[in-house]
């Protein structure tokens, strides 16, 4: 199938989703070209330990991403570094600007991701995957008996809370507003629990620590101004994530929080186009539901082909 100009296959996104898609392609023979975008391996990179990936009792984010590359490119995927600048997926080949490249494909798996949205004060850069962190289901058994808090007051803040009462009796939640908004169930879960402190019309402005770990947060109301100091050992971040759609804008039916909308499995609006990951999936959000639908979106761009070259 492929020809100099033309690529079967191009992966945008290197974190789970993308890498388990390139395994499967590269082992269908697909000869995949994977384009590993702005920050390679994906979330996980800026997580400390993983705990919950079947085989493995424990090892750090960026091991694992590195474990799943090797595989990837031990099974022929080829690696592109850059980010892609724009697509055109409005006409066949599809065609992928990459820095200064220009690229063609006949098939795209896109799985770029979300990207977390955070705070942007003092610390916290520097305390990411050191005690700062957004996933309450990855990073909660670190914190078994300490102090967490949780920045937030939608459903992720209320389930993020719900999951750490499990691990600990120590948990703090600021929210920048003056009441909840998560559902209403959700909410009376957590309000009524005594071993919750909640923390109104206010958000975390530093993050303290001891150049190893977050040891603390200072905590600003958004009215008077006033200032507390809280002594916390792990921070989790529940005010959204934004899905990195940006360059798919006009080409690709997005729903109202800029998720790729998919119309049969991993299939895209547009034949031939599919994704695979948090890109198109504001629910579960997690490296191995990531890992599943990249292998689902492999086996379906492989089908796609088999139909397009009758091979």
């Amino acid at each position: 199938m492929t020809n100099q100009n033309i690529h079967n296959l191009i992966i945008i996104g290197s974190g789970p989703a993308g890498l388990t898609a390139g395994i499967y392609a590269a082992r269908a023979n697909l000869k995949p070209v994977l384009i590993e975008g702005e920050n390679p391996g994906g979330q996980l990179m800026g997580t400390s330990i993983v705990e919950n990936w079947p085989g493995i009792r424990s090892i750090l984010g960026p091991d694992l991403m590195r474990q799943m590359r090797n595989h990837a490119q031990s099974c022929g995927v080829k690696f592109i570094e850059g980010t892609v600048t724009s697509v055109n997926f409005l006409d066949k080949p599809f065609t992928i600007m990459h820095s200064s490249d220009t690229m063609r494909a006949h098939a795209v798996i896109i799985s770029t991701g979300a990207s977390p949205n955070k705070l942007g004060c003092p610390g916290e850069k520097e305390y990411w995957g050191k005690g700062v962190t957004t996933c309450a289901v990855c990073d909660a058994t670190l914190y078994a008996g300490r102090k967490a808090l949780i920045v937030g007051g939608g459903n992720s803040a209320m389930e993020s809370a719900s999951f750490l009462r499990k691990f600990t009796d120590h948990v703090t939640i600021v929210h920048i507003l003056d009441k909840m908004t998560a559902s209403y169930a959700m909410q009376q879960r957590i309000l009524h629990d005594p071993k919750i402190t909640v923390i109104y019309q206010s958000t975390v402005t530093e993050i303290i620590g001891d150049g190893n770990k977050v040891t603390g947060a200072i905590v600003t109301h958004q009215k008077t101004d006033q200032k507390i100091k809280i002594d916390v050992d792990g921070i989790f971040l529940a005010i959204g994530l934004t899905p990195n759609t940006q360059i798919f804008n006009n080409q690709l039916e997005l729903d109202k929080k800029g998720y790729i909308v998919l119309k049969e499995q991993s299939l895209t609006s547009i034949p031939g186009i599919f994704a695979a990951g948090d890109v198109a999936d504001s629910r579960y959000r997690q490296a191995i539901t990531s890992a599943g639908t990249g292998c689902m979106a492999a086996l379906d761009a492989e089908q796609y082909l088999k139909d397009i070259f009758k091979y």
